[in-house]
């Protein structure tokens, strides 16, 4: 199977953390993030019950996660720094 490369952003201190953890259980980080592909694809979800925090599920953030889906459904990217992101929590 051919390879192809991803490339994502995530904040540095999650990032080692998940590193130091996948070490621990001998995956590097390539090797967790395609066990995760590859369950989802089975399992054709998330391959863990998602939660939301208390009060996140009001009616601006539900439209905002509703047109999220779209989007991806569509195939639509958006691209935010993450200073945009942190500015979009206090909409």
């Amino acid at each position: 199977m051919a390879q192809t490369n991803l490339t994502i952003r995530i904040d540095e201190e999650i990032k080692r953390d998940a590193e130091i953890l996948f070490s621990r259980i001998g995956l590097n980080m390539s090797t967790a993030i395609n066990i995760f592909f590859r369950q989802a694809i089975r399992a054709q979800a998330i391959p863990f019950e998602l939660k939301a925090y208390d009060g996140y599920y009001n009616e601006h953030n539900m439209k905002r996660i509703l047109e999220s889906i779209e989007q991806a459904k569509t195939g639509q990217v958006v691209t935010k720094t993450l200073a945009e992101l942190e500015s979009m929590e206090n909409d």
